[in-house]
């Protein structure tokens, strides 16, 4: 799925309009990395790059102009590299293709940044990036060592990255769509994983699953690395080995989404491997479940970014203690903090290009209220260490998380993972009928 020129063209005006006049904002799409002697992973362009030209060739670099005016420096066109390599849009590419004003090979590199930055007040750039910083520096200093000649060199570098971020923050009707099909790709793949399952199988056969769904529906990558947890690895937040037998009477902790046209999914099940849920997983996984629900409610326009996830965590305290893991009062466990020994992360993250996508969630140091366009998911979980020796043996090892990608919209949170069981009937019901 891509997005039209249009599109792009207007996304760079809408950020140089949030710039200083007379600033000239640069921005690459990264380099080929190498796997393993001359093996290079398969590229993939920086998400805000991408977020503002739709270009995905290694070693592009973008200059816009002001008036939102664009020049491009990308790779040349090649015979011989694009007979081993593949195709490359070149100069009249990524003018008649991506609604570039001006097109240059990379050589002319140094050459069109000192033109376009002549004169410029300032540079704006994405400051994390050291590489580009280093070489806007040095252009800065060429254009100043050439003062007497008439170049006026610009005064300071900006950092591009707030007003962008604060962009990409929002999605677009288009964004949108892509997100969705995402979305809808990777409940796909947990449905596959969930009729698949079977005590026996190691773990990375049923991430196969996951995977043969992803790239059959064109997510040719998934978005982040595939989390498959059997038993208490599902306790390992950030799980990836993959790697172990899965036994009879664990539960399995999917966190995998699809990435499609760059953009990203993120689902999180956790379901019993012999298709029953255990006495103590099913009451763990319904207060789980029960958060996910309070979480949701929170989920409107103008509630408190933070609203969501407090309400997550309410109900998770409250069946701590119900069960006996927790001792105390709700209200002061909380105060103390003292859920975290079973469930240490925050109730969501922004979601877009990247998985983890960018944006503030404080403004002026308060939580910033959700406004419609905004992409974030919703993943209460419960945690408990097989080691932990101060609640009863039945609850140590049980690793539960439950995550959907919710868009924010007037008329209240949209599901975009929607059609995915996550109801302790329905989930029984889903593997009872392999």
């Amino acid at each position: 799925m891509t997005l039209s020129k249009e599109i792009y063209q207007a996304r760079r005006r809408q950020l140089m309009a949030a710039l200083p006049d007379n600033t000239v904002a640069v921005i690459r799409a990264g380099e080929l990395c190498t796997r393993n002697n001359d093996c290079d992973y398969e590229f993939r362009p920086n998400s805000s790059f991408y977020y503002l030209t739709g270009f995905s060739e290694p070693s592009a670099v973008l200059f816009i102009l002001g008036d939102g005016t664009s020049h491009l420096a990308v790779l040349p066109k090649d015979p011989e590299r694009e007979q081993w390599d593949g195709f490359r849009h070149g100069i009249t590419g990524a003018m008649q293709d991506f609604g570039m004003d001006q097109a240059v090979e990379l050589d002319e590199l140094d050459d069109l940044a000192l033109e376009l930055l002549d004169g410029a007040s300032d540079i704006a750039l994405l400051m994390a990036d050291e590489y580009l910083r280093d070489q806007a520096l040095a252009w800065r200093d060429a254009l100043a060592a050439k003062a007497r000649m008439g170049a006026v060199a610009p005064v300071s570098l900006l950092d591009l990255s707030d007003p962008l971020f604060e962009m990409r923050l929002i999605k677009d009707a288009a964004e949108i769509e892509i997100m969705e099909k995402a979305a809808q790709i990777s409940v796909e793949a947990h449905k596959q994983a969930m009729k698949s399952v079977q005590p026996g199988m190691m773990e990375y056969q049923l991430e196969a699953e996951l995977n043969y769904v992803f790239m059959k529906n064109g997510a040719r990558v998934p978005a982040y690395n595939n989390i498959v947890a059997s038993g208490s690895n599902a306790c390992v937040l950030h799980y990836i080995k993959n790697d172990e037998l899965i036994e009879d009477g664990d539960l399995i902790l999917i966190d995998a989404g699809g990435e499609l046209s760059c953009y990203a999914s993120d689902i999180t099940r956790t379901f019993p491997a012999n298709g029953k849920f255990s006495e103590p997983q099913a009451k763990l996984y319904q207060v789980v479940l029960d958060a996910y629900h309070a979480g949701l409610a929170k989920m409107t326009v103008g509630a408190a970014y933070e609203d969501f996830h407090n309400a997550a965590v309410e109900v998770l305290t409250q069946g701590l203690v119900t069960h006996g893991l927790l001792q105390g009062d709700v209200a002061d466990l909380i105060e103390r903090k003292a859920y975290r020994d079973f469930y240490m992360h925050n109730t969501g993250h922004w979601l877009g290009l990247d998985v983890h996508d960018c944006g503030r969630y404080k403004v002026d140091g308060v939580s910033r209220p959700l406004e419609a366009g905004m992409v974030v998911t919703l993943e209460p979980g419960l945690y408990v260490n097989p080691d932990n020796e101060s609640v009863d043996e039945q609850w140590r090892g049980i690793g539960i998380r439950i995550e959907d990608d919710i868009l924010i919209r007037e008329e209240g949170p949209y599901v975009l993972t929607h059609g995915l069981a996550k109801e302790i009937d329905d989930i029984e019901a889903l593997m009872a009928s392999r």
